[in-house]
């Protein structure tokens, strides 16, 4: 039996062997919980039991998850999604849950006798089953650059509706497993209490949680803003659960309350990491539960409940997305992303198994399937355009109209600028080129912001430049140049490709976040690399330069040198306590002090191998020297280094030796 260190030392150790395994697969790290919960559990090698602490974090991870979902509820934002939200979400749920009961009753016969499933377990088995992998499919999406595709929205409103929908799920199943007998009586109880709690958090607790956080604020101690957090989150899961409610409600609710005020987004980042650790620790306890020896004998069993639900649940969503107006392939991405099972489903699960409603048979079974799918679905996800192009008979004629209306609007244009992405960049972008007579054409996959700047005369079409016949219809042979105007390296990479291929002399213009994928993008062909950060420091020290008296000419002069030099006096720059969470790949720069040991003091600048990194300046005494190759280092002397994280910690150690 492990010591309570004992056992955390191990939960943590072999998250982060996963965790790194499926990442280096590039599957999503949730995955890697559940698969280390399966190998340490007390059915696998058995180096961990089940226990009263590990249940206790994993229903931490629960609190911060429900929590997390909280903060991203807003009204204005349901309001705009209302008709995926609650038409086709709602529908997805309640018919997921009303197929599992009727499958449920209609197998009832064929069962053993010891495998009792009423329409009470069959109602929570729904509710599970209803769940899709928010984690999974927002990630896909993200890689993808679907999330403003029209299936992209659809599938965002049926996860934003699943994710409201366990809310009322973990009320009603306590209530159904409590006292089956006095159903009604139990079930208004249940809503009685729920009200009361609702009201008086909602009511009392919104002008008291933004008065007590402005007291809390303006003490400027971010030990005591966490503390506070910690507090009013775990407060709130405590009251609801001396109502006889679950404690993800009361999290649930904290989160409302905190997402209506000034501090929503520090609360976000705050909570992330507390929320990410204790999740992982509750994945592994649900990995734990699974009987890999029953799941092995019984193999038949979990592929039939692995492939009918999936099946089920991707033509139930696809039919409703058709029966809500989409086009058969926006119908069959949605039904593909969103056929998998998901984490909340692994929490109503594990509430159903708490709850003695359903057998534990049953529930290593229908664990075993949702995991499998899930394991599926990125798979899935990936190959959804194949499929889709396969099955959907009039896909390939959707496609083929919208290329030929792009080509169309573009056939006359010659030596016009093909902009790839239309957002607030694209756009100040395209007036710039109009005013100054340019003919430009705008490549963008929000379908809502392509009609409208239609609308207003914009030469924009939907489609993506990452795709080849996209280019080749808006005239990529008889452009002058190409501009791509969102900051995502790994598509730009794509469209420079592609480029490459089609019109190697055309010039690309590549917009990023800061310069730590400029060489990247260099490397691949792009013409000219726009750094944001960059470009926004030039601009705010050449307006402080101006206004200090230094002469227009010599500071236009000063940016022009810092961009013919690919910013390289300005690439870097030193860490603080703010930038701990940085990509370890961004430049940085270190500073290291020489004492009498250091292994280089003696030897000149061009003998010493920094590894990676770059000896940029030398600060001997009050003078800042450039660190020439013959430059001999002293003891005192402070180095200046430059590259990124790995490469800055190597060289600090020849240096100092």
């Amino acid at each position: 039996m492990f010591s309570p260190l004992e056992l955390t030392l191990l939960l943590l150790g072999s998250a982060v062997l996963g965790v790194v395994a499926f990442r280096m697969l590039h599957l999503p790290p949730m995955l890697g919980y559940l698969a280390v919960g399966i190998l340490i559990g007390p059915h696998a090698l058995g180096l961990a039991e089940e226990s009263h602490a590990t249940h206790a974090l994993a229903e931490f991870g629960v609190v911060f998850l429900m929590f997390s979902i909280g903060l991203e509820f807003s009204l204005p934002k349901l309001r705009s999604m209302r008709s995926d939200v609650f038409g086709l979400g709602m529908a997805q749920v309640v018919l997921t849950i009303v197929a599992t009961m009727a499958f449920g009753w209609l197998v009832a016969s064929a069962l053993p006798p010891w495998i009792n499933i009423s329409w009470q377990a069959a109602f929570a088995l729904g509710g599970a089953l209803a769940m899709s992998s928010t984690a999974i499919v927002v990630k896909m999406l993200t890689e993808r650059l679907e999330l403003e595709s029209e299936h992209g929205r659809k599938i965002i409103g049926i996860l934003l509706f699943q994710d409201i929908a366990v809310v009322p799920l973990l009320i009603l199943i306590p209530a159904l497993a409590k006292n089956p007998d006095n159903l009604l009586v139990t079930l208004g109880w249940a809503a009685v209490k729920a009200v009361l709690v609702l009201v008086l958090l909602l009511v009392f607790g919104q002008k008291l949680m933004r008065a007590w956080f402005t007291v809390v604020v303006k003490r400027r101690s971010q030990e005591l803003f966490m503390l506070n957090l910690l507090l009013v989150t775990l407060a709130a899961a405590w009251l609801t659960e001396r109502a006889g409610l679950s404690l993800a409600l009361g999290a649930f609710v904290a989160g409302m309350l905190i997402s209506e005020t000034e501090y929503k987004h520090q609360v976000e980042e705050d909570i992330k990491p507390f929320r990410d650790v204790l999740l992982g620790l509750f994945f592994i306890t649900i990995g734990m539960l699974l009987n890999v020896r029953v799941v092995l004998e019984n193999w038949w069993l979990v592929l039939a409940l692995l492939v009918f639900p999936v099946l089920m649940k991707f033509a139930l969503i696809a039919g409703l997305a058709k029966l809500f107006g989409a086009s058969d392939g926006v119908s069959m991405r949605t039904g593909l992303a969103l056929a998998q099972a998901g984490e909340f489903g692994f929490v109503l699960l594990n509430v159903v198994g708490g709850m003695e409603l359903v057998d534990p048979f049953v529930i290593q079974v229908v664990l075993a399937s949702m995991v499998l799918s899930m394991l599926a679905a990125p798979f899935l996800i990936e190959h959804s355009d194949k499929l889709v192009l396969k099955f959907a008979s009039n896909e390939w004629m959707m496609q083929s109209l919208n290329l030929t209306q792009l080509a169309a609007r573009t056939m006359a244009t010659q030596q016009h600028v093909i902009v790839a992405g239309f957002g607030r960049s694209g756009q100040s972008l395209a007036t710039l080129l109009a005013e100054e007579g340019i003919a430009y054409h705008a490549l963008d996959l929000d379908p809502t912001r392509v009609q409208e700047a239609r609308s207003a005369g914009a030469n924009v079409s939907y489609g993506d430049a990452a795709r080849r016949e996209s280019l080749v219809a808006a005239g990529i042979y008889r452009a002058s140049a190409l501009v791509i105007t969102y900051a995502s390296t790994p598509s730009a990479l794509k469209v420079l490709h592609l480029v490459h291929e089609l019109a190697p002399t055309l010039p690309v213009i590549v917009r990023s976040h800061d310069d730590s994928d400029l060489d990247r993008l260099k490397a691949a062909g792009a013409a000219e690399v726009v750094p944001e950060l960059m470009e926004g420091s030039l601009m705010l020290a050449s307006h402080a330069l101006v206004m200090l008296g230094v002469p227009l000419r010599k500071v236009v002069h000063r940016v022009q040198a810092a961009r013919e030099e690919r910013y390289a006096s300005l690439r870097g720059y030193f860490h603080g306590i703010s930038d701990v969470g940085d990509d370890t790949e961004t430049t940085r720069l270190h500073t290291v002090r020489l004492t009498d040991a250091a292994q280089c003091v003696g030897r000149a600048v061009g003998e010493i191998d920094v590894d990676g990194a770059e000896l940029m300046a030398i600060r001997r005494g009050r003078e800042r020297l450039d660190a020439s190759a013959d430059m001999v280092l002293e003891a005192g002397d402070v180095v200046v280094l430059r590259g990124n994280a790995q490469a800055v910690a190597r060289a600090e150690q020849m240096l100092l030796g």
